[in-house]
């Protein structure tokens, strides 16, 4: 089978490219800048069973465009539908769409976790824009019978991640006291790249994956706290975490302007992924233990670099 892989110099991107080498499949890749201004070789869809898009306009620091929605639109709805529609006049079968927890929105009630049938509830623009891709690839699929799945990842770390997992992580590598030790009531689901690609590839073939969403998580939730203590205890270090109040968190950010992610630190996000284990047969290979692991191992063999 031939795969078209978008996105393959991304973090989910590259990881599955490199996964699925060694196994029968064949995975070609395109670069989704030049698909977008159209100065792409058509070839590429040549023979191509299944396209697995991962590409996508993700949170960009100090944007000051002046119609941010718009520009995330480009990218990563209209796009995404170019994209779908070109697949289908090559002969793709499957279309395999990478999209975000970002659609169901920002938080959760702890022991409320979103589930597949939620309503969608995105609250910031790239949220907006992946929720309007997959409403528009629901409804291609019904016109045109091309196969979608749409899969929707929680946070995804692994060997290399970038952002907030990799702040966490560096400062738990210095074996300090940390004030986290009140954020121990909220529940966030995470999903380790590794899990998150042996997903994609379960629906590349799976027959009742067609037309379906996905949430995907580690399906192991845990508190700040504890994700703190996972980090520390794969990074060989100690855990010491200070009682600091939930309150200050909250001064803090917004005396600095960044309540968004104070929210994100001592808030929820929890998933059910009970109708993708029950929909595939599928649950994740890897437990939370072992991604972090590897994720600390390589944290730990490239900090100098």
């Amino acid at each position: 089978m031939n795969i078209l892989v978008t996105g393959s110099s991304g973090f989910v991107g590259d990881y599955f490219v490199k996964a699925v080498q060694p196994d029968l499949y064949r995975t070609s890749t395109l670069s989704f800048t030049k698909f977008l201004s159209g100065s792409y070789d058509k070839s590429t869809f040549s023979n191509i069973s299944v396209v697995i898009h991962c590409a996508a306009r993700v949170h960009v620091m100090n944007d000051h465009s002046s119609e941010p929605l718009d520009d995330y639109r480009k990218v990563n709805t209209i796009g995404t539908i170019k994209l779908a529609q070109q697949a289908l006049e090559a002969g793709v079968k499957r279309f395999i769409f990478v999209s975000s927890i970002k659609v169901n929105g920002e938080s959760t009630l702890s022991g409320i976790p979103f589930t597949a049938v939620d309503p969608r509830a995105p609250e910031d623009f790239y949220g907006k824009s992946k929720s309007e891709a997959e409403e528009q690839l629901l409804e291609f699929a019904k016109e045109t019978g091309l196969e979608v799945v749409i899969i929707r990842p929680t946070l995804v770390y692994g060997p290399g991640v970038k952002a907030n997992f990799a702040s966490l992580l560096k400062l738990a590598s210095k074996g300090l006291p940390l004030p986290f030790g009140n954020i121990k009531h909220n529940k966030r689901s995470l999903v380790s790249v590794k899990n998150l690609v042996d997903l994609i590839m379960n629906c590349v073939e799976h027959p009742k994956a067609a037309n379906q969403i996905f949430l995907v998580s580690d399906d192991h939730d845990l508190s700040t706290a504890s994700m703190v203590k996972h980090m520390s205890y794969a990074l060989g270090k100690p855990s010491r975490l200070l009682p600091v109040p939930l309150w200050c968190y909250r001064f803090v950010g917004k005396l600095t302007g960044k309540s968004d992610l104070v929210d994100r630190l001592i808030g929820s996000l929890q998933v059910d992924i009970s109708h993708t284990k029950d929909t595939l047969g599928w649950v994740p290979p890897q437990t939370l233990e072992q991604g972090f692991k590897e994720t600390a191992e390589y944290f730990l063999l490239n900090k100098n670099k």
